[in-house]
């Protein structure tokens, strides 16, 4: 929501509480401060008001920036994961580009929903490179038919992709197997093995057919900083 349209909220809410009799302009430029002049150009869309303006007025009449904002548009931008009760955890779907950005994944970019067993997801250890604590833990994403077949046969295209966003470190998950990353790269996730080497992180697929893929690590930059997460989980809807 734009700052112009806050303003007109304010607006709309002080000509409510002036047509109930609860205020007028008169008392609202005592209460603030302001010449009366100045806020009646405020009520009559003939200018706007300042940050500190705006921050006078909410304070004078008992309000916060919550009261000014569509109730719409706050479910519209919040999670939408209730609290599980039973056995089962929800995880949102979401399109790759929003697992590899978003540290908290709004509604407005919930694809769907799938249950997972609390006690599966409380097995899986974290091993966090830098700091993840703000980041929602698991995110599902799909893999699409590229990301599938260069994967192949670990992975299938079409295939529910369940990432730990908290798992970040080339540390192997089992002594012995590499891990599957989800990887920011241009903007969204490719889905790879990962090593490094001279300064650079090196994304082999496991199908030999498909190149290898290099991304050079910018200065200050550590590997968990370009990794999503790993995946902990292949599934195929049928």
């Amino acid at each position: 929501m734009k700052f112009r349209m806050l303003q007109e909220n304010l607006r709309n809410l002080l000509w409510e509480r002036i047509d109930a009799g609860e205020l007028t302009g008169l008392r609202l430029a005592e209460q603030t401060g302001f010449k009366q002049a100045h806020i009646s150009n405020f009520l009559n869309r003939k200018r706007g008001l300042s940050l500190e303006g705006m921050d006078k007025v909410l304070n004078v009449q008992h309000l916060s920036v919550l009261d000014l904002i569509d109730p719409a548009e706050v479910n519209k931008r919040a999670s939408i994961l209730p609290p599980s009760e039973d056995e089962f955890d929800n995880v949102v779907v979401a399109d790759p580009q929003i697992a590899a950005s978003e540290a908290l994944i709004l509604s407005m970019y919930v694809k769907g929903i799938l249950k997972f067993r609390k006690t599966f997801l409380k097995r899986l250890k974290e091993e966090v490179e830098g700091d993840r604590s703000g980041w929602e833990r698991f995110v599902i994403i799909k893999a699409d038919a590229q990301q599938g077949m260069s994967m192949y046969p670990r992975i299938m295209p079409g295939a529910i992709l369940l990432l730990d966003r908290h798992y970040n470190s080339l540390t192997p998950y089992r002594k012995g197997e590499s891990n599957i990353f989800a990887v920011r790269k241009d903007g969204t996730c490719t889905i790879k093995c990962v090593e490094t080497a001279d300064g650079h992180l090196i994304l082999r697929p496991h199908n030999p057919s498909y190149p290898i893929e290099v991304i050079n690590l910018e200065d200050g930059q550590k590997p968990g900083d370009y990794i999503v997460g790993r995946v902990c989980y292949v599934g195929i809807e049928t």
